[in-house]
């Protein structure tokens, strides 16, 4: 007989969430970790970068306090001070889970998962048996084969956010995704002098065209030097002690420099080690394949989250993780996984589900487009909100709401009621119906399905006759 019903590898929000439901569920459960439960999101991803974002966002308040009658004396700050809230925050979450694993009766299995077989995990020196595996090790930071990455003073997110090294006046970010321009945000708003390079025509280039633009005019407006369409040659010290980017724009060589290097290109599913000696899997440019089912083709072991996924988000990892976990309860899965929310926690927020209106004019959709502006709404006024929009894209003969993009104050919380109306059902007519709450952020959604019904709203002015 197994010694357990599942045994999970990986104690992430995608592994330690399977283990809860699965233990919620009657089976017997050990979780395997070779670092810290919580995996990189809690430890070394969303939750560290949102604590500095969030002690970021404080400091460039009290520098515009004075505008709102405050008089705060040169505002500082103390770097060591905003580390220590980080980890104070993650000790905290990470004891959390931890909690709740032994609160489950989960056994937490300390040490480095590997598959020997189909039921038969290795952990250390001790071979644990079982009825399935669900495979949650996640993802590490990329690193690409550019000459001179490794200099010291080039680093990964990973590197960053577990650092306590003194604050550095410059720096040069190497990609223009989710990472890059969260971590130029938070250095930015510090006063670091940053450079994001990026290879592609456009920062975020997987997101609507629009925030794209408005993104790249907010961060400029901070500082940030922004260099598109520019590929990385080479990464060089200095003389004075930093280090030189080199990067090819439009046929000619340029440099940015800047006292560390942050390396942010995105990551790759994390499988090294993972399996025993003769142990094959199916995998596609090291993700590991999966079915509808999540299993792989190895009978009985299952991967979710980062390591199978190319949508490699905590909530991707945390919802199949309950997807799969009451597969393995013999339940059928409730939970819909064909909409995924994104959000980027820059100032403004950027939040987005569904598609783009390019994709879904690609698609073959007559799209009808919603938009408003909210430098009119009183609550962006009154919190001195940066350049905000809100954007639908619906089926023009249905009112079907296919995608939403939202780049404002808030913008991360309020998506869920586009989300949830897309799962619903709910097409943009209903939505207008709605009587949202008067001052919010959130009555903007109001506004915007005026405009997406109607082509107009109450607080949009009409547009001026040629």
């Amino acid at each position: 007989m197994a010694e357990y019903n599942v045994i999970v590898i990986g104690a992430g929000p995608g592994g330690y969430v399977c283990a809860i439901k699965c233990a919620q569920l009657g089976l017997s459960v050990a979780l395997v970790e070779e670092r810290d439960v919580g995996g990189t999101c809690l430890n070394r991803g969303c939750i560290p970068t949102k604590a500095l974002l969030h002690s970021a966002e404080i400091y460039d308040s009290l520098k515009d306090a004075e505008k709102y009658g405050i008089l705060v004396e040169n505002p500082s700050f103390d770097f060591a001070g905003i580390q220590a809230k980080k980890a104070e925050v993650v000790a905290k979450l990470r004891g959390g889970v931890e909690a709740l694993v032994a609160a489950n009766k989960i056994a937490l299995l300390r040490g480095k998962g590997v598959i020997l077989d189909s039921g038969k995990v290795q952990v250390g020196e001790e071979v644990h048996t079982c009825d399935k595996i669900v495979i949650a090790t996640g993802s590490v930071p990329a690193v690409p084969p550019i000459p001179g990455l490794d200099n010291e003073g080039v680093i990964t997110s990973d590197g960053l956010l577990e650092s306590t090294d003194t604050f550095d006046e410059s720096m040069v970010i190497i990609g223009g995704g989710v990472i890059g321009v969260e971590f130029a945000s938070v250095y930015a708003s510090l006063g670091c002098q940053v450079t994001i390079v990026e290879a592609l025509p456009r920062l975020l280039a997987r997101m609507d065209k629009d925030v794209s633009a408005n993104l790249q005019m907010i961060l400029k407006k901070k500082g940030v030097k922004v260099c598109v369409d520019s590929k990385v040659l080479k990464v060089e010290k200095n003389a004075e002690g930093g280090l030189d980017v080199h990067y090819e724009f439009k046929g000619k060589e340029a440099v940015a420099t800047g006292k560390k290097v942050l390396v942010a290109i995105g990551r790759r599913p994390n499988t090294a080690g993972l399996f025993g000696e003769g142990v094959e899997i199916a995998s596609e440019r090291g993700r590991i394949l999966v079915n509808e089912q999540f299993e792989t083709s190895l009978a009985g072991v299952y991967a979710i989250g980062d390591v199978s996924t190319t949508l490699q988000l905590a909530h991707v990892a945390s919802a199949q993780g309950i997807y799969v976990a009451e597969i393995l309860a013999g339940k059928q899965p409730e939970g819909d996984l064909s909409l995924v929310p994104s959000c980027i926690y820059t100032s403004p927020e950027i939040a987005s589900v569904g598609l783009t209106e390019e994709e879904a004019t690609a698609q073959g959709y007559t799209v009808k487009v919603g938009k408003v502006m909210m430098h009119s709404n009183g609550k962006t006024i009154i919190a001195g909100g940066e350049r905000g929009f809100m954007k639908v894209v619906t089926e023009e003969s249905s009112g079907k709401i296919l995608g939403a993009t939202l780049m404002c104050e808030r913008a991360t919380d309020m998506l869920s009621e586009f989300t949830s109306a897309m799962v619903g059902g709910l097409d943009a007519h209903t939505m207008g119906k709605v009587m949202r709450p008067h001052p919010t952020f959130n009555e903007g959604v109001s506004e915007l399905f005026e405009m997406a019904n109607e082509g107009m709203s109450i607080h949009t002015a009409p547009a001026r006759k040629r």
